[in-house]
């Protein structure tokens, strides 16, 4: 083909240097074999790009929600082994962690399906090393003015190449086709590729009916679908003509599959869901599923994983809207809607089993959910369908079932994977809340403001956070809903510890922990006595914070509960080193750190590996501390916890100190002080000037006084023990005595 000539002459040094003209743009109406052709291209060179080949279909013209520029990032750094939790959950922090990875690497980049440049724009390597392929239907003049895309437009098959392509499909299944007969045949579908292979197929399977006849079906067909605009109207004809002749070709059953899976909140999906949608038994639903496969009709992309080509969903739904009884069409929605939601109900049994389940009515008839053996098999699961999960939700929003939408909300909060970015969810969480109060179900929307709490404290949004938690607290109050109240007090308890109000902390916790245990909820109260050990570390009572490490760790153990054990291990490791049991205290910091590993959970990896780095530091290991502390700033850069990503930098400071590494410790304690400043987080920004003070003392004296003095101007709001003797070891470094 004459595109692949033009690309080729990209690498060859006949066309553009890829070292000037980094981004190509194949543009070119629906079921040109955009995608087709820059596919082909891209096995053709891999050899060329060494570090290998990034591709993602960005749905730019799906019926549904296109990609967003976050989504299609989080895919790309997993697959340059960034681990999912891991992924940065700003944009703009998302595509420099990208370009950072791409700058030294040669890569080959496959856009395809784009709708705008901006899309595109965020996807773009920094460095010119890596080559990108945009495909669209769109001309996408933006990036060719701003980023300097070259395009290559890409029109119908001449007449050669269709015809040899419908040549290619139908050899061996028919006799050999008069050649005027096929070109007539091409021209029918325009000579676009999608057309071309669904009309071949379906000649393949007619090898006795004479192509006149299988033609005049075709012309019969050209009046039955006109909902679809896909660019110029013969073009636009043609691919709206072929799509119903395959369909009419069908089996009822299979006409109703392909019907109903219209309805499915993403385009993407599995066997079990197909299933649900249809209420079949598995077996007939994937000999079904086997047919559409056949008729090009659906792609299989992986053992009983399947795909529509965007314009396919879109004929898809629109046969479920103008074919699909109304009642029969409600019914199919209300399955796979339902048969996410309980089986996300199986999964938080194993992702989140500390949390309540909501009592949920038994599931339609038809309707047959997952259960899954274990840990990482509801792990997977969640993982893999993440965002038909979130359409699910908007879908059932749209639907009008707002008894449902909160439901599928609430769920999917607790079976999240690990992995999930944390604002995804914040995405959905205001639709389930609308729709709670729509319901006037005042417990929905208890359960979903707190919710929305714990999910603005994960992206560090504290005073969002604390407000909602505020609301749920009103709202448990007002329903004598006391074991509730008791998780908003805990909750707030937690916001408090955040800012260091710890007396404050103690409090909530200390009322959690009594309605806890009034209600025999002796998890929970595992959890609020965990919560009030840190307070009391953290103020230095180390008595009471031993006392209640010891509740708590016996409590947890005694429930398995691995995620609750690690958490406290983690004060316990504190306390150890502080009483100078260093052995013990690196043991026991480890063996948190493996929890959370074992977990697949890095959010609890990056905390926990502080601790590991502080009992390594006080061990002498100082390689190893530094270690523990990077990747533990690392993770928590990628997560968006900036707060937590300071203190790595702080403690990393304290390692070079020690090394006598003055100049390095101080650029980590002067990083640390003004991200703190920035958070409004005074007591951790002290803290960072108190040892960005240590560490310029023999080489600046003067501005180490400076940064002492303005540490102990900000540590003068706090009494707990801690504060104290941290201000009297400043007061007597200012007055020039011991240190």
């Amino acid at each position: 083909m004459a595109e692949l000539d033009q690309l080729n002459a990209v690498l060859t040094g006949e066309g553009d240097d890829p070292l000037v003209v980094s981004v190509y743009v194949i543009a070119g109406t629906a079921g040109a074999g955009k995608t087709s052709l820059a596919l082909r291209w891209a096995h053709q060179v891999r050899d060329r790009f060494p570090d290998g080949q990034l591709y993602v279909n960005l749905r730019g013209y799906d019926p549904g929600q296109p990609v967003t520029a976050q989504e299609a990032l989080h895919r790309f750094l997993t697959a340059l082994g960034i681990d999912p939790q891991s992924v940065p959950q700003d944009v703009d922090a998302a595509a420099a962690l990208y370009r950072s990875l791409l700058a030294e690497r040669r890569v080959l980049v496959v856009l395809d399906n784009a709708a705008t440049a901006g899309q595109v724009r965020p996807l773009l390597p920094g460095s010119a090393s890596s080559l990108v392929l945009v495909t669209s239907r769109s001309r996408l003049s933006g990036l060719a003015v701003r980023d300097g895309a070259r395009r290559l437009t890409l029109g119908t098959l001449p007449e050669r190449e269709a015809i040899a392509l419908l040549r290619a499909v139908t050899a061996g299944y028919r006799p050999k086709d008069d050649e005027q007969q096929l070109a007539e045949l091409a021209q029918l579908c325009a000579r676009l590729p999608l057309a071309l292979r669904i009309a071949a197929e379906r000649a393949a399977g007619n090898p006795h009916m004479r192509l006149d006849d299988l033609m005049a079906d075709l012309r019969d067909e050209s009046a039955l679908w006109d909902a679809l605009s896909t660019g110029d109207e013969g073009e636009a004809e043609a691919v709206r003509t072929v799509f119903a002749w395959s369909y009419r070709a069908l089996s009822a059953q299979a006409a109703r599959l392909f019907r109903l899976l219209g309805l499915h909140p993403g385009p993407e999906f599995g066997l079990d869901a197909a299933e649900a949608l249809t209420g079949a038994t598995r077996g007939r639903t994937r000999q079904l599923l086997d047919t559409l496969v056949g008729a090009h009709l659906l792609e299989q992309t992986a053992p009983d994983r399947y795909e529509f080509h965007d314009l396919l969903r879109a004929y898809s739904i629109d046969q479920a809207q103008h074919e699909e009884p109304p009642k029969e069409r409600d019914a199919a929605l209300r399955r796979i809607l339902e048969w996410y939601l309980h089986t996300a109900d199986a999964a938080q049994s194993w992702i989140s089993p500390a949390e309540d389940r909501l009592a949920l009515a038994s599931t339609p008839q038809g309707v047959r959910p997952l259960s899954f053996p274990d840990y990482d098999a509801a792990v997977n699961w969640a993982e893999r369908e993440h965002t038909n999960l979130l359409h699910a939700v908007r879908t059932a929003a749209a639907a009008g079932y707002d008894a449902l939408t909160w439901r599928l909300c609430a769920v999917l909060f607790h079976a999240q994977s690990p992995s999930a970015p944390g604002a995804d969810w914040l995405g959905v969480g205001h639709i389930g809340l609308d729709a709670a109060a729509r319901c006037g179900d005042r417990a929905a929307e208890g359960l979903l403001f707190t919710d929305l709490g714990m999910a603005h404290a994960r992206v560090n949004r504290l005073a969002e956070s604390a407000e909602y938690h505020r609301k749920a607290l009103e709202i448990w109050g007002e329903l004598g809903d006391r074991l509730n109240e008791a998780h908003s007090l805990n909750l707030i308890g937690l916001n408090h510890l955040q800012h260091r109000r710890l007396d404050a902390a103690a409090r909530h916790f200390e009322q959690a922990i009594a309605a806890f245990e009034e209600h025999g909820s002796a998890q929970w109260e595992a959890t609020a006595l965990s919560n009030l050990a840190t307070a009391h570390y953290l103020a230095g009572d180390l008595s009471r914070a031993a006392t209640a490490v010891e509740r708590a760790l016996t409590s947890h153990r005694a429930l398995n509960d691995k995620r609750g054990e690690g958490n406290i291990l983690r004060v316990l490791s504190g306390l150890q080193r502080e009483r100078g049991e260093i052995d013990e205290s690196l043991t026991t910091a480890q063996a948190a750190v493996d929890i959370a590993l074992g977990l697949r959970n890095p959010r609890l990896e990056a905390y926990w590996l502080l601790t590991l780095g502080d009992a390594q530091q006080a061990s002498g290991l100082f390689a190893d501390a530094l270690s523990s502390y990077q990747r533990s700033a690392t993770l928590h850069g990628r997560l968006g916890h900036r707060s937590r990503q300071a203190l790595a930098w702080h403690r990393a400071g304290e390692v070079y100190r020690r090394l006598h590494r003055h100049s390095e410790a101080a650029d980590f304690h002067r990083q640390a002080a003004a991200a703190h400043h920035d958070l409004g987080d005074v007591w951790h920004e002290a803290l960072a000037l108190d040892g960005l003070g240590q560490a310029l003392l023999e080489e600046a004296p003067a501005a180490a006084r400076q940064h002492w003095a303005e540490a102990l101007r900000l540590l003068a709001a706090y009494d707990d023990p801690r504060a104290v003797a941290t201000r009297n070891s400043l007061e007597r470094r200012l007055a020039g005595g011991d240190s």
